[in-house]
């Protein structure tokens, strides 16, 4: 087990500060100062939703008071490897959408693009303000040993929790003011900035004055899981929050009903799924979108953050190929590597998974927020003898990959600080320029010996901290 913390019995160098603290702190003192941020992020209302468990489906994602800490030479690495993947992931997209040449090449095989559900064929030949589909790229990363990092997802559709990365960091500012003075530690404010600034350059008019382009973030409505961080950055942004009927189409151009008339949008930052973004286009029965809004997209009216049609990117199959997008479209060698990962389709590699159930993590390929999984080792014989029987009967439908011992980090529990595995998720900003913020959110999985991060399965989150020295 690869501890962020400390290696070979010695305490790494950035967490030494970290050490100290802990020991001057003592773990009444930590777990008085976890409740009070607890208090703190209840009153602020930071909640999110699962739906379909019964009880209150409002409640806090964990928050622990010890910070997952990079090194500058770390993070210049996590910051160019993620980067590059982004940059290949929008070029795959606009790929598949247009000319297709990586499946013409037998790159990628055409049947998980063209078959897969999230391929949307409206995009099809069609070119968004400066070539970006992905505006914001979630990418997720583990570390599993001295080796270094690997991308354990993508996600390029509407991915979710940087609100929590920058509540994280002024939680801990507030609670523990010592242990940034320093002035060392990357700040991570400047996110909102940076997103109003990506979207304000991919304006589908061109020429205007950043503070000419109306921006508006489309939410589905408080009963969504994140709208809490919908609501955050409208507010970080300083630009309104609207829900399908605040916003309508006149001559393929989006507006806006205000107390003071219709007044023009120019991007729309969507929190909504594609099959709801447009009843004209996609589901008819939706009320939460907007009637038009694609066709005035397709006019050039309006730009979309980020485009319908980028979660093809997303898919678990599609990952399997994305340090081929790296070579093919950049002439790049990857900087971070996929997981080993087994697809299912191939009859040698099912028949691999399928006699080491026990051993491996199998997924969905369309699967998300830690549902639908088997994670071998902690199975019994009846949910692989049950999960084997769904492989066979539709194998596309999943891929596998070796049970990964993720890194560990120290973490507050009950008994007192002990180690919990950790994941990593940066957020890239791709629109004029591709830009990250220095930190991002660190997941931890609280249960001891687990190894499901997501909120929604029980997981937690840390403040992280990118050291500039």
């Amino acid at each position: 087990m690869f501890s962020e913390m400390s290696q070979n019995g010695y305490v790494r160098e950035e967490y030494k500060r970290i050490e100290t603290w802990l020991k001057n702190k003592g773990i009444d003192e930590l777990k008085a100062s976890s409740a009070e941020a607890e208090s703190l992020f209840r009153k602020i209302g930071i909640t999110f939703a699962v739906y379909g468990e019964g009880g209150d489906p409002e409640r806090l994602i964990p928050f622990d008071v010890i910070p997952r800490i990079f090194s500058k030479s770390e993070w210049d690495t996590l910051e160019a490897g993620v980067i590059q993947r982004a940059r290949a992931l929008n070029a795959f997209i606009a790929d598949v959408y247009g000319p297709a040449r990586i499946v013409k090449e037998g790159i990628v095989p055409g049947e998980i693009v063209f078959n897969n559900e999230a391929y949307e064929p409206v995009m099809k030949d069609f070119t968004p303000p400066r070539n970006v589909y992905s505006h914001i790229s979630g990418i997720d990363v583990i570390r599993t040993g001295a080796e270094g990092f690997f991308v354990l997802e993508d996600n390029c559709r509407t991915p979710s929790g940087v609100s929590y990365v920058l509540e994280n960091r002024r939680m801990m500012s507030r609670l523990f003011p010592e242990l940034f003075m320093h002035g060392d530690v990357a700040p991570v404010e400047h996110y909102p900035d940076m997103l109003r600034q990506t979207m304000e350059s991919v304006s589908p008019v061109a020429g205007m004055h950043a503070g000419e382009v109306n921006c508006v973030i489309l939410t589905p409505g408080h009963f969504n899981s994140a709208y809490y961080e919908h609501s955050f950055l409208a507010d970080e942004m300083g630009i309104p929050l609207v829900e399908g009927s605040d916003l309508f189409v006149e001559d393929d151009k989006v507006f806006m009903r205000t107390t003071r008339g219709a007044a023009r949008v120019h991007v729309i930052y969507r929190r909504i799924d594609d099959a709801f973004l447009d009843p004209e286009q996609f589901n008819p029965e939706s009320m939460l979108g907007v009637p038009g809004l694609v066709r005035a997209y397709k006019a050039g009216g309006v730009t979309i953050i980020n485009a319908p049609g980028t979660s093809v990117a997303d898919d678990k199959a599609i990952y399997c190929y994305v340090e081929d997008m790296i070579r093919f479209y950049l002439t790049e060698e990857p900087i971070l590597k996929n997981v080993e990962t087994f697809r299912c389709s191939k009859p040698a590699q099912l028949s691999h998974v399928l006699e080491n159930l026990d051993k491996l993590v199998v997924k969905e390929v369309h699967g998300s927020g830690g549902y639908g999984m088997l994670i071998g080792p902690k199975s019994t014989a009846e949910e692989r003898e049950a999960y084997a029987a769904r492989l066979k009967a539709k194998p596309s439908n999943f891929i596998a990959q070796p049970t990964l011992a993720l890194s560990t980090c120290p973490t507050l529990v009950e008994e007192g600080v002990a180690e919990r595995h950790v994941d990593f998720r940066p957020f890239v900003l791709t629109g004029e320029t591709v830009q990250v913020t220095p930190g991002g959110l660190t997941r931890v999985a609280l249960r001891e010996g687990s190894l499901v991060v997501n909120s929604s399965q029980g997981g937690g989150v840390k403040d992280t901290w990118v050291l500039t020295e």
